[in-house]
């Protein structure tokens, strides 16, 4: 008998799941549409003369950013170029020889060579030797900071003791109090994997998201110390309770973004992994919805060495979730009943 009910129950599961899937696919790109790590309209030309090895595009966005003091741009713009320059640097050759004291030049540069530090064997060593680079980006601009967010994912890296991480945060918050970049390497630091603890990680997160102006993205720090420790995988019943007020802070941080937009893309990828960590599987498709066809390496290389296909791997089991749990005779939409 136990036998038989459970073979119906699965058969009922099943039926329920052909059933709705299909249907809930409604308000999402299909899978060939949706792009990892696509750049927004300003990037894009950039790379693509990279791409051509010109620097000129890249150097004229930076210089934008900077002299507006649009400094969350200007962080985002400088990580993909180095990202982009990681294998292909000619440009970034050719600009340095036009321009070696160009700030913007250099703080690509100071970005660049962190980055490819961290991937050596000899981590603590080669990030000690290319500390002068940094010194060279901070002084390019004294009022950028973007060289000091590097600073402290550089401190990380050479194992800095708080007394001097906590120097380089007042350096940095000094420059741009709300600096997302900034908050994000700080957190890092407090994290369980580097020199503090889960509780660290939260205590900061969510004071700083206190403090944050509206719509800031500083609001998804608690989700982000939430990732942490559904990560590692050490939950407890007091933890639960900040992981979900951090993921409905996050909701309702992307409701102040239009559906698709770009900027926030890092963020909701971020709050659907977690909203799938947490079986809510109604909020986590809403966010796959507003996500639209813009998929992030981060949170999903942290899982897998596939990104785009774990991404559509999550969104198509949110959707087997929530038609197994429907009524067989129902009808698949957008409610948002089923789920936490």
């Amino acid at each position: 008998m136990v036998r038989t009910m459970s073979l119906l129950t699965a058969l009922i599961r099943t039926a329920r799941m052909i059933r709705h899937t299909p249907l809930l696919a409604d308000g999402l790109p299909p899978d060939e549409a949706v792009l990892l790590d696509a750049p927004d309209e300003r990037l894009g030309p950039a790379l693509v003369a990279a791409a051509l090895g010109e620097y000129e595009p890249a150097a004229k966005l930076l210089a934008t950013t900077r002299e507006a003091a649009e400094w969350e741009n200007r962080d985002r713009y400088v990580m993909r170029l180095a990202a982009f320059a990681l294998n292909r640097d000619e440009w970034l050759t050719y600009w340095l020889a036009a321009a070696p004291r160009d700030p913007d030049a250099l703080v690509v540069k100071a970005e660049l060579a962190v980055r490819r530090a961290w991937e050596s064997p000899a981590r603590a060593e080669r990030l000690r030797e290319v500390g002068p680079l940094i010194d060279a980006a901070a002084d390019g601009d004294p009022s950028d900071p973007v060289p000091w967010r590097i600073s402290l994912d550089h401190a990380r890296g050479t194992h800095a003791t708080h007394t001097a991480f906590e120097s380089l945060w007042g350096q940095a918050v000094r420059r741009s109090s709300h600096h997302y970049g900034c908050h994000v390497a700080a957190l890092q630091y407090l994290s369980a994997q580097w020199y503090g603890s889960h509780r660290d990680c939260f205590d900061f997160a969510e004071k700083a998201a206190a403090d944050a102006l509206p719509g800031s993205l500083i609001q998804a720090l608690p989700l982000r110390a939430a990732f942490a420790q559904l990560l590692s995988g050490e939950t407890t019943s007091v933890q639960d309770d900040r992981i979900d007020a951090a993921a409905d802070l996050a909701i309702a941080l992307s409701a102040d973004y239009a559906a698709g937009d770009p900027w926030p893309a890092e963020v909701r990828n971020l709050l659907a992994y977690v909203l799938v960590g947490r079986g809510r599987w109604a909020q986590a498709l809403e966010q796959f919805r507003l996500i639209g066809p813009y998929a992030t390496s981060f949170p999903w290389t942290s899982v897998t060495d596939d990104p785009l296909g774990r991404f559509l791997e999550a969104r198509d089991g949110v959707r087997i979730e929530i038609a197994s749990a429907m009524p067989l005779r129902g009808r698949a939409g957008r409610s948002r009943s089923v789920g936490h």
